[in-house]
């Protein structure tokens, strides 16, 4: 089941080119029909907050120069970013929408890509065992992770790094029946690939991050959490378009505007 959230913010199950909608993200039929082409789609999420796993991918630590001596993390790196970093996706029915486009900031001059597969919570998480964790997900979805590379090495946190507005387009919809250890991410900048990784590669599984997040922070309904990025993160310039494309899902679209 696809679930879209759309317009002034109202919930819908997606079929074929139908919204049917809902009271709710995950609630009951209110009558009213609309045409995918016809709306305008949100983020399919309302966090109160972000969390991002960071080096979840074997290959992406090391392109990122960090060696664990030859030892997998034992826990989960993770790091925030806020819910003004959230970016709506482009329609997939309607081309010439666009979508939010990631601003270029002047305190930046490196700006990167980083795609991944993103989590939304439907029910509070509170010390939930990892067998029980993805009984309170709504659903899955795609991530853009911009990120000011720079910055994110000289600050003392990474707020401007991570955070900065439209740093997290996410879309276009959830997907509630996926298996996440069991599908395939990839990631184009103006239509070449840049990365590509099956979810099996994970030092961490959804189930464990999900858990273990819940261990010392309440995970609320509409939280999201990105699982981490496979290695080929790269540069981003202005006018890019970055489409980031797990299987099961979608595709979501991003362009990178000019510089703020």
């Amino acid at each position: 089941m696809k679930l879209v959230r759309f317009d002034a913010g109202q919930w819908g199950i997606l079929e074929g080119e139908l919204i049917h909608e809902t009271d709710g993200p995950a609630g009951n039929p209110t009558g009213r029909h609309f045409d995918l082409g016809g709306v305008t789609l949100l983020a399919p999420a309302t966090p109160s907050k972000i969390v991002c796993v960071g080096r979840n991918y074997l290959d992406h630590i090391r392109e990122m120069g960090h060696d664990f001596g030859g030892d997998l993390p034992k826990e989960p790196g993770l790091f925030l970013k806020a819910p003004n970093a959230l970016a709506h996706p482009a329609n997939p029915a309607r081309p010439e929408q666009s979508g939010d486009a990631v601003p270029y900031p002047s305190f930046t001059n490196l700006l990167h890509y980083e795609g991944e597969l993103a989590v939304v919570i439907e029910r509070r998480m509170k010390n939930v065992p990892e067998s029980e964790a993805l009984e309170h997900v709504l659903g899955y979805t795609c991530a853009l992770d911009v990120t000011a590379r720079d910055k994110q090495k000289t600050d003392l946190q990474w707020v401007r790094a991570k955070s900065a507005d439209k740093f997290c387009p996410l879309g276009p919809w959830l997907v509630t029946s996926l298996d996440p250890q069991n599908t395939t991410l990839r990631t184009y900048i103006n239509g070449e690939l840049r990365q590509e990784a099956h979810t099996s590669l994970m030092i961490f599984p959804v189930a464990k991050i999900l858990s273990y997040i819940s261990s010392f922070m309440t995970l609320e309904p509409g939280d999201v959490v990105l699982t981490g990025t496979p290695e080929g993160v790269g540069e981003l310039k202005p006018g890019d378009l970055v489409e980031v494309a797990i299987e099961g899902i979608g595709d979501l679209h991003t362009r990178i505007g000019s510089r703020a």
